[in-house]
């Protein structure tokens, strides 16, 4: 059964949505706590999210843009904002689609079915699931899983971008301003430390595998991967 998350403040309109779409077969799940929305993500791993983009604390481009770096999962906006430069926008942060208040549930409906079957049924694209494997390393980056031997890691998106570069890239350098054009589109907001914290990171994935020392930092230049180990992960 697919799972469908709403995220939408008014409890009328998110719990109309959820009693329509329930009555088609789907999990429907809504997210209550809006300062918190990658939380409910995590947990229930939706199919499909219906976002609105007036929401308190952050707007839903913000929470689009933090759910584009975890999943590629179709986001559809419900918005009562019907300006072209609102639905250009929730294109830009990430969206599939844009749907005015007030809507037609029938319609709501239809672009649910529509998206799902593009992305996970008869008119998705068929595509072998990519594997990069590395001395006994696995990383499965569609998947954003990380495995050695009997032991698996689970990874964020950018966690796994600087994994895949690391391993493509071996036994040359992975260079910091290729790694930050491949985690960030724009680079001029990126503060040369988030990339320190995403290697940090990467560097604990590895120690949860077993492996220690595997992200050697080449002063100067970038990172490079530090194929020492043995293939403990199989004993």
């Amino acid at each position: 059964m697919q799972t469908i998350m709403i995220v939408e403040d008014d409890p009328k309109i998110a719990e109309l949505l959820q009693s329509y779409i329930k009555k088609y077969g789907y999990n429907v799940t809504s997210v209550t706590d809006f300062d918190h929305v990658m939380d409910d993500f995590h947990k229930n791993k939706p199919d499909l999210v219906l976002l609105d983009v007036n929401l308190p604390s952050y707007d839903g481009y913000y929470w689009c843009r933090q759910i584009r770096t975890q999943s590629i999962c179709p986001v559809l906006f419900i918005s009562a904002r019907t300006g072209e430069m609102d639905q250009v926008m929730a294109l830009e942060n990430g969206g599939d689609d844009f749907i005015t208040k007030p809507f037609h549930s029938e319609i709501v409906l239809a672009k649910i079915r529509s998206h799902l079957r593009r992305a996970y049924g008869e008119y998705a694209v068929k595509v072998g699931e990519r594997v990069l494997e590395r001395d006994g390393l696995k990383l499965y980056p569609e998947r954003l899983e990380f495995l050695f031997g009997t032991k698996a890691a689970s990874l964020t998106k950018k966690e796994a971008d600087i994994i895949e570069s690391l391993m493509e890239r071996y036994p040359r350098v992975s260079g910091r301003e290729d790694l930050l054009e491949k985690l960030w589109d724009d680079q001029s907001y990126v503060d040369e430390n988030t990339l320190n914290v995403n290697i940090t990171r990467v560097r604990k994935k590895f120690n949860e595998l077993g492996i220690e020392d595997a992200v050697e930092t080449v002063r100067g230049a970038g990172y490079r991967l530090n194929v020492t180990w043995t293939k403990a992960g199989d004993q």
